[in-house]
């Protein structure tokens, strides 16, 4: 259950980042770039901030 909410806030964020980027200002990239390296982080850290945030929130892994 949590790689399923984990993937669609992600989206979300993205979608939101280059929504931002288009529509109010080009440094909005930042917050895109900060999502993927976090990513590229937690798959040789095995830790996720949003993970961790989600199952203190009561989501079933």
């Amino acid at each position: 259950m949590t790689n399923k909410y984990f993937r669609v806030i992600v989206g979300v964020m993205l979608l939101l980042s280059v929504a931002l980027t288009y529509f109010v200002h080009q440094n909005w990239m930042w917050f895109g770039v900060f999502i993927g390296v976090n990513l590229i982080q937690s798959a040789f850290t095995k830790w996720c901030l949003l993970e961790t945030i989600l199952m203190k929130l009561g989501v079933k892994k």
